[in-house]
């Protein structure tokens, strides 16, 4: 009874200890299970931060790229306005410069009048004086605007105080020329010419503050041109006293001689074919100035077709065998100068 008693207590213990043992082992696994699901869900939580990371990166990434695309459109588009704008200004300029042009050849006149300040800033760059009077010769680049200034004054070419001279446009600023003798009140203005780069011809008259003299002598080599058209239109705008002069006329003469067949070397015949040329000459200038002027409908106005060579001669004094109208132009200036400026004599010289 004893025995049994011991042994079956001995039976509970070694079963109460085995379940302990269980329970500390179920223990110690439950706690090792959960550090592993700890661990795992930190692996996992990492995992998931990582990824979202990832795609906040990617997100940005993407974001920046289409940014940069916006802005790559923005400035193509940008420039491809710019670039349309551009077109369109120039398409305006030609289409204004064309309609210019028309309306000059037509006979309507540009409205385009300096404010008063652009006159007061022109009058100060001539250095405009109300007891002289002041000629402008205009036109043309290249056709003799300094030496027919020369003439007028007296000089030569290569005297001191002439205008300067070339074969090229010699006169890029305007110059002014007082007329050295003191019995005439002018001044002489050198433009400088239009048709050049830099003097567009639609611009030349205002550009050059024209509207400020008191005559314009238009000047002409070899033909006679739209530019030279708008400055009369303009002038008679501005009611400005204009010459139409045609220069260089001895070597045109000359030309002409050498074309019907005059031989320098032959003096047999030289009269003859000197007044041929001579009345050839005149005829075809005048009648091509004639025309034009009816073409841009303006009325018919005399040209005085010159020599500088022959001009030099007469305000020096002498009687030169072949004049044509520099007595007549010399004249004309002097009695419009002497009569708008009051000049007691206007009358009489």
């Amino acid at each position: 009874m004893v025995e049994a008693e011991w042994a079956a207590n001995e039976t509970r213990l070694l079963a109460e200890a085995a379940a302990r043992t269980a329970g500390e082992e179920a223990k110690y696994r439950a706690v090792e299970a959960e550090e592993q699901r700890k661990r795992t869900a930190a692996v996992q939580e990492q995992a998931e931060r990582d990824a979202q990371a990832a795609q906040e990166q990617s997100k940005k990434l993407q974001e920046a790229a289409d940014k940069e695309k916006r802005r790559a459109i923005a400035a193509q588009e940008a420039a491809n306005a710019s670039k349309k704008v551009a077109e369109e200004q120039v398409k305006a300029a030609n289409a204004a410069k064309e309609e210019a042009e028309r309306k000059l050849k037509e006979g309507i006149q540009p409205v385009v009048t300096p404010a008063p300040e652009e006159v007061s800033a022109a009058k100060r760059k001539v250095q405009y004086r109300e007891d002289l009077f002041h000629f402008a010769v205009a036109g043309v680049a290249g056709g003799g605007k300094s030496s027919l200034i020369n003439a007028f004054r007296g000089l030569l070419n290569k005297d001191m105080g002439a205008a300067a001279t070339g074969v090229t446009e010699t006169t890029l600023t305007m110059a002014r020329l007082p007329d050295p003798n003191a019995k005439y009140p002018l001044v002489w203005h050198d433009i400088p010419g239009a048709g050049t780069l830099k003097i567009p011809d639609w611009q030349y008259f205002n550009t050059q503050g024209l509207y400020v003299f008191d005559g314009i002598i238009v000047l002409f080599d070899n033909c006679f041109t739209m530019t030279d058209i708008a400055l009369l239109v303009n002038c008679r705008r501005f009611k400005i006293p204009t010459y139409i002069v045609r220069s260089k006329a001895d070597q045109h003469i000359l030309d002409i001689m050498k074309d019907n067949g005059y031989d320098s070397n032959e003096s047999e015949g030289k009269k003859k074919f000197y007044q041929a040329a001579r009345q050839q000459f005149i005829l075809q200038t005048r009648q091509s100035v004639k025309d034009n002027m009816k073409n841009a409908n303006m009325p018919d106005q005399r040209v005085y077709i010159v020599s500088n060579t022959t001009i030099f001669g007469v305000v020096k004094g002498k009687r030169p065998k072949k004049i044509i109208d520099e007595i007549d132009l010399l004249s004309d200036l002097i009695r419009e100068a002497q009569a708008r400026r009051g000049h007691p004599n206007a009358e009489n010289e």
